[in-house]
């Protein structure tokens, strides 16, 4: 199995840079340690991903505690597009 690569939006660049509750240092962190090894092997499935419904493009998304990672995928290209962050209460 190929691995895809991460491409960050500017959108997912900026949503990084916002409070996170004095937590971003740690979101941040397991971020770059786990959820990009994740989704670089299989972006599709996994215990805190999730598809959204009613969402074109596909759009899916990864859960770290009350964070959500959303994301598109490319299969063609082997591409994870990182298009927004936030807190699950802000989110949806």
């Amino acid at each position: 199995m190929s691995n895809f690569r991460i491409f960050e939006t500017e959108q997912f660049s900026e949503n990084l840079e916002k409070s996170f509750g004095g937590q971003q240092k740690k979101i941040i962190q397991k971020l770059y340690s786990y959820v990009y090894p994740q989704l670089k092997g299989q972006p599709f499935f996994g215990k805190n991903i999730k598809k959204l419904r009613n969402y074109a493009p596909e759009t899916w998304r990864y859960r770290v505690g009350s964070y959500r990672f959303f994301y598109e995928i490319d299969d063609k290209q082997k591409i994870v597009y990182m298009i927004a962050a936030d807190n699950r209460a802000d989110a949806y």
